[in-house]
């Protein structure tokens, strides 16, 4: 398989999964509560909206730097990147999960949090296991120096250290685990996105793509 097809495939499914979010935003109509009342009622839906549609957002950008590095398409990368996207498509289930959820506080609430921030831990882990395959044999067409290898991981799987602390956080308190992971993905938003995973004027020292 050439990297068009791969990263044609992937991008269907990033875009499926990110209109998949917006089937929860829905409202009950004119014959039932204020409209103001029904927005404020679904404010969760819309938070966890907004978070998933970023993250998704982001996911999708960095994958697209990263798969223009790959030189060749082997059957271990379509298999990790499946593994990858098994997550994504996870995202809008965890998500609806989440929204009906949060608006109360109680053990199923913990654990609905906690299980959206499972669904974000597996796809860190998905992405850094494709990185973790570039840095290996002649798979990268700009390979990164063997002594930046480890600031490298480091850098581009912090997310999910993050997302690993979330995990935890939420089986105590569900809305702090949520602004957790909000703050990742305003964090990301906020960085530059270098060319490529060896661009210099990227972030960290040696400019690698940092990820969710």
């Amino acid at each position: 398989m050439d990297r068009g097809r791969l990263e044609a495939f992937s991008d269907g499914v990033f875009a499926v999964a990110i209109t998949l979010l917006a089937l929860n935003l829905t409202l009950k109509g004119p014959l039932h509560p204020s409209l103001p009342h029904q927005l404020w009622e679904h404010r969760w839906s819309f938070a966890a909206y907004l978070v998933s549609f970023f993250v998704i957002g982001i996911i999708w950008v960095n994958h697209h730097v990263l798969i223009k590095s790959i030189a060749l398409v082997d059957r271990m990368l379509l298999f990790l990147n499946l593994v990858l996207l098994l997550f994504v498509v996870l995202i809008p289930a965890a998500t609806a999960i989440v929204a009906q959820y949060m608006p109360v506080d109680n053990g199923d609430t913990r654990v609905a949090m906690a299980l959206y921030s499972a669904v974000f831990v597996g796809m860190s882990v998905g992405f850094g296991a494709i990185f973790e395959w570039t840095l290996h044999g002649d798979h990268s067409s700009q390979p990164l120096p063997p002594e930046t290898h480890w600031p490298a991981r480091l850098r581009f799987v912090a997310g999910g250290g993050v997302y690993a602390v979330a995990l935890v956080v939420a089986l105590f308190n569900a809305y702090a685990a949520f602004i957790l992971i909000a703050v990742v993905a305003v964090y990301y938003i906020a960085q530059r996105t270098p060319s490529s995973p060896a661009d210099p004027q990227g972030p960290g020292e040696s400019g690698e793509t940092e990820v969710l």
